[in-house]
């Protein structure tokens, strides 16, 4: 494995029962294949133990950075933070229950080293592996969240809320400088921007287990989730996105 400058950003709120274990599974897997390499949690207002374990961790670990917030503010606001502080030449950022394993890195490396700008995991790729599913009515919204975000957007993807995308430096600094969604659907913003912005994305088969823990609760949420669209599809006719750079 070529030995890239890795930044691996890690959003967190309310991760206490895993966080420990999950980092030291991801910091041994980058010790393995990188030379230099910087891990980046963000903690986005957690009200469990996770800042005290955070803590703990950063200081058995140098390449271990934590950044802390005192209230929450979103997965979108929190993963901005930490990708826009990223110093490697690569950047990732992943969910902290491991949900994709951390090992699908090296899929992602590979297509960013033939030019693409940003790859993405999907699990709706016809080679990706499920090894446990989500349940039927989650994967039923999570279709029809896709289907309204390619007809909205035209974007080209099957899948595009799976949280593990790695991004190159210029791509990272570009992409997340213009980013304005702080919650659910900053994925889909991200993509917009790249896509507007004239970089190439590619989708990659993956690893995936659902983790049971999710934080997103179907419907309660989902009238801020059409609000986060609008607003994206709002800024978008406003060409807030910008042109190929």
């Amino acid at each position: 494995m070529n030995p890239t400058s890795l930044s691996v950003v890690i959003p967190v709120y309310n991760e206490g029962a895993c966080i420990q274990r999950n980092l030291e599974k991801i910091a041994g897997y980058l010790s393995s294949k990188f030379s230099r390499f910087e891990v980046i949690v963000v903690d986005d207002g957690s009200t469990d133990d996770t800042r005290k374990k955070l803590a703990e961790v950063a200081r058995q670990d140098g390449q271990i950075r934590i950044v802390s917030f005192s209230i929450n503010h979103g997965k979108g606001f929190a993963v901005k933070q930490g990708m826009l502080k990223a110093r490697g030449g690569i950047a990732l950022f992943t969910d902290a229950d491991l949900s994709t394993p951390i090992e699908e890195t090296e899929k992602a490396l590979e297509e960013l080293s033939k030019g693409y700008s940003l790859v993405i995991a999907s699990r709706q790729h016809p080679d990706s592996i499920i090894f446990v599913r989500q349940s039927y009515a989650r994967e039923t919204m999570g279709k029809l969240f896709n289907l309204i975000v390619r007809t909205l957007f035209r974007l080209p993807f099957r899948d595009t809320q799976c949280g593990f995308k790695c991004f190159s430096q210029k791509a990272t600094k570009k992409i997340f400088s213009g980013a304005r969604i702080d919650d659910l659907t900053f994925d889909v913003e991200a993509l917009l921007i790249a896509l507007r912005r004239g970089y190439l994305v590619k989708e990659i088969p993956i690893c995936w287990t659902n983790a049971p823990t999710s934080k997103v609760r179907l419907i309660k949420d989902s009238l801020r989730i059409a609000k986060e669209l609008y607003l994206i599809f709002f800024n978008d006719l406003k060409g807030l996105y910008g042109h190929k750079s």
